[in-house]
C-alpha cells in the first residue's frame, strides 16, 4: 500500500505527472477508487457466475471452483490488491464503509442463489461459503500447491452445509 501513490499510477499508466491527482485529490480518494475498480471487477465475476441460472450443488461447485482458481491464477495480483485494501480497511471507517456497500450488493443477489441451492439459512451459509472461499484463496495464495483443485474442498462444505 506504501506503493500506491499518484506519481507510482501516472508512471505504471504512461500518464503525464500529475493527472492521477485530478481525478483522485487525495491519497484517500486514491485507495478508495483502487477499491471501487476492485470491487468492479469481482462484480463481473459473480455476475458471470449468476448468468448461469440457478445451477444445481455440481454446476455451483465447478463455477465456484472455476473462479478461485482464476483469482489465485491469472488473477492472483487483483486479489493481492483486493487483500492490501481490505488489511488497509482495517483501520479506514470509509473504505470499511465501501466495502460493507459492496458486500450487502452482493448478499442482495447471493441470498436468494444460495437458497434456491437448498440452504435452510441462506444469509449465514453465504457468509461461510465467502469466508471459506477468501481462506482458499489466501492459502493458496500464501503457500501455492500446483495443481489446485478448490472443487472437493467446495463440494464437502456444501453437502455439510446443505
Amino acid at each position: 500500500m506504501r506503493n500506491l501513490t499518484h506519481r507510482a499510477v501516472d508512471d505504471r499508466a504512461g500518464l503525464p505527472h500529475g493527472s492521477t491527482s485530478n481525478l483522485f485529490r487525495t491519497r484517500e480518494a486514491l485507495v478508495a477508487g483502487v477499491l471501487g475498480r476492485l470491487q468492479e471487477r469481482e462484480k463481473a465475476g459473480w455476475a458471470s457466475l449468476a448468468g448461469q441460472g440457478l445451477p444445481d450443488r455440481e454446476a455451483f461447485v465447478t463455477a465456484l471452483s472455476q473462479m478461485v482458481r482464476q483469482l489465485t491464477g491469472d488473477g492472483r495480483v487483483i486479489t493481492l490488491a483486493r487483500h492490501a485494501l481490505f488489511v488497509e480497511a482495517s483501520h479506514n471507517p470509509a473504505l470499511q464503509a465501501q466495502i460493507a456497500v459492496a458486500r450487502h450488493e452482493l448478499e442482495a443477489w447471493a441470498v436468494p442463489f444460495v437458497g434456491a441451492l437448498g440452504s435452510q439459512d441462506p444469509a449465514a451459509d453465504l457468509r461461510i461459503i465467502l469466508s471459506f472461499v477468501d481462506g482458499l484463496m489466501v492459502n493458496q495464495l500464501a503457500s501455492p500447491v500446483p495443481g489446485f483443485d478448490p472443487a472437493p474442498a467446495i463440494a464437502m462444505l456444501l453437502r455439510g452445509m446443505l
